[in-house]
């Protein structure tokens, strides 16, 4: 959770069914159950209905959908619910059986004062900051009325001035009689969408992050009046099916996809999800794929990886579902985002987002957040191309998306770029990528599983090599306790991995060493890990290093209590470091870091290196940032040169 006082987006935790391992411990409506018929039932009369009910020996609720012979039915809670599972799955006429699972909200106060689009067109990007060029991108196309995009959520302030021009509409609900289904698809006065929480047919938001998505898509451009969609122009369609307080159950997820599959939208935003897995709700989004609609999902609010532990509806392999990590304005991961180098597609703006509310503007932070964004993005590319469909879409989107070291190990492709997908420009070849180095086997395990209280190095050297990086084929550690350290041949410590990253690299090492110090504590050892390749990259990098003169300096002493950065930048370079004529700071107390320009960390220092050159950053960029303690200043730091090439 964000402690700084700001929302973090309402992603849903839906936890992991457990009666798939033989109880059920994850929140749902007490007696319910969404039972999926087979073909077989044939059509549900009535008669049929009752028939079947009392062969279930249950009570029928609710009709979740015709179509796909989808029922809500009620069983005594004198019995087990694994038991009741189990009868129901094993009924000759059932296909699939499990609770109605409630979705509940996770949130903390926001801070409204944020009045910066920096997703869309950030101001600092000359300094660091990222966007997904929405500006060179609305050169080509503000969006069109053409494309409708679902969002499924808390509802939509459709009232809202950014917002009300550019809401989908049911014409025949809205030139009707008001109390009639004119369009016969058994809703009643639907003009907007639906509300499927509260079943009836006003789908205004009573929560903010239904509007907040909608605004990001979708508000409005060029009137004058507060915030601009990444589309200026669309059509959004609203569909809640969480309450409020942010709650709602699997039977209103699946009739929202539903409503609009069998409306033909183009595009399904879902910043909602969590843990749990649902046959039912894999067919919904399998329906909607049929209909060649794109599913854009937020990947989740947790710290997880979703490779060792997936997350629902993101992390179904259905192949119209995107989904989507946060990041935020420096292109760093968020702090809270979910992340898998196999499952999560791709990153977008998640931080400190300010969009359309129920009462004005507010500024959100989450994955909700970010899969709009790509919502938006795909909404661009229907409008500039509408013969697209949603595979060429999401191959455009994941394609052009620009890989970064921030982003290493935790997507599977990129940042996203509006102007990239609408033009079709593929990113350059990211040389810090160690997948695109050359390699060679190696082999280094832990036991499985690890011993207690291990404090362990290892060194790897490639002779020759001007970088360094070491390939993990399985990696799992006890979260925040048992870690490993790297550090280059300088002994400079390059970062720390804990928790799970299958299939991931190291940190990058300069120079032709790279060294594992691995440390765990004295309790709940798990698997640990194996190293089996070393990637290294000795392919020389342009011309010989040239320079300018920048020099930059702390106070001498420093200052206590200090945390400042310094930004050093030099246009067209690929490669960047800065010498220093004195370092000193306070050994083990007194740190500066070395970041590139994504947000990467290159390294950090303390004690003496006078006369050094700091690690090399990939880029433009080099940013150092010094942070001291409340006691003993030392000289602290002279920047003599900026070297670059």
């Amino acid at each position: 959770m964000n402690n700084q006082g700001r929302l973090i987006g309402l992603i849903l935790s839906w936890f992991l069914p457990a009666f798939a391992y033989g109880a059920v411990d994850a929140p749902y409506v007490a007696g319910e159950f969404v039972v999926k018929l087979k073909p077989a039932v044939g059509a549900m009369s009535q008669q049929s209905m009752g028939t079947m009910m009392q062969s279930l020996d249950a009570e029928m609720k609710r009709v979740v959908s015709e179509n796909s012979r989808t029922v809500v039915v009620k069983k005594t809670m004198l019995q087990q619910v694994d038991s009741v599972l189990e009868e129901l799955k094993s009924h000759p006429m059932v296909e699939i059986a499990e609770p109605n699972y409630i979705y509940e909200a996770s949130r903390t106060p926001d801070d409204a004062f944020l009045q910066d689009l920096w997703g869309l067109v950030n101001a600092n990007k000359n300094n660091g900051g990222v966007d997904i060029d929405a500006e060179a991108a609305w050169d080509i196309t503000t969006g069109s009325r053409d494309v409708v995009v679902a969002v499924i959520d808390t509802g939509v302030n459709y009232r809202d001035p950014d917002l009300r021009n550019n809401m989908w509409q049911n014409q025949a609900e809205l030139n009707g009689q008001p109390g009639v289904d004119d369009d016969g698809n058994g809703y009643v006065d639907d003009i907007y969408g639906y509300d499927f929480a509260n079943s009836d047919s006003d789908p205004m938001d009573d929560n903010d992050h239904g509007s907040h998505c909608a605004g990001t898509i979708g508000a409005q451009g060029n009137n004058g009046i507060g915030v601009v969609g990444v589309n200026w122009n669309v059509r959004i369609m609203a569909l809640k099916f969480l309450k409020g307080q942010g709650g709602g159950t699997l039977e209103d997820a699946l009739k929202a996809i539903d409503y609009a599959t069998d409306k033909g939208v183009d595009i399904m935003n879902n910043s909602w999800g969590g843990g749990g897995y649902s046959e039912n709700l894999k067919l919904a989004i399998e329906r909607a794929e049929q209909a060649g609609i794109l599913f854009v999902a937020a990947a989740g609010n947790n710290r997880n990886n979703n490779d060792s532990r997936p997350s629902y509806p993101a992390s179904y392999q259905v192949p119209n579902v995107i989904s989507v990590a946060a990041v935020d304005s420096r292109g760093r991961m968020a702090s809270f985002s979910n992340y898998g180098r196999r499952s999560v597609h791709v990153a977008a703006p998640g931080v400190d987002i300010l969009s359309t509310g129920v009462n004005g503007l507010k500024s959100l932070s989450g994955t909700s957040m970010a899969s709009p964004h790509v919502a938006g993005v795909a909404a661009l590319l229907l409008a500039d191309a509408p013969g697209m469909n949603y595979q060429e879409i999401k191959a455009r989107i994941l394609g052009t998306s620009i890989p970064t070291n921030a982003l290493r190990n935790k997507v599977s492709h990129g940042f996203i770029n509006a102007y990239n997908a609408l033009t079709n420009t593929l990113p350059p070849k990211n040389f810090d990528d160690p997948s695109q180095w050359d390699s060679r086997g190696e082999s280094l395990s832990t036991d499985h599983p690890y011993l207690e209280d291990t404090n362990q190095s290892y060194t790897f050297r490639v002779p020759g090599a001007s970088r360094v990086a070491l390939h993990f084929d399985r990696f799992d550690l006890e979260s925040g306790y048992d870690k490993v350290l790297f550090f280059d041949g300088s002994g400079n410590e390059l970062g720390e991995m804990t928790g799970n990253h299958d299939d991931s690299y190291s940190p990058v090492a300069s120079g032709d060493t790279i060294i594992v110090q691995f440390i765990s504590d004295y309790s709940v050892n798990r698997y640990g890990f194996d190293v089996d390749r070393v990637h290294y990259d000795d392919e020389p990098r342009g011309d010989q290093w040239r320079s300018f003169r920048d020099p930059v300096s702390t106070a001498h002493p420093y200052e206590n209590n200090l945390d400042e950065e310094v930004v050093f930048r030099q246009e067209g370079a690929t490669e960047i470091r800065v010498k220093f004529s004195r370092f000193e700071t306070e050994k083990n107390y007194d740190f500066v870091y070395f970041y590139d320009g994504s947000g990467h960390l290159l390294g950090k220092w303390d004690g003496n290196h006078d006369g050094e050159f700091s690690p090399t950053a990939s880029g433009e960029q080099i940013i150092l940032r010094i942070q001291s303690d409340y006691s003993v200043s030392r000289h602290g730091f002279d920047v003599e040169e900026v070297q670059y090439r």
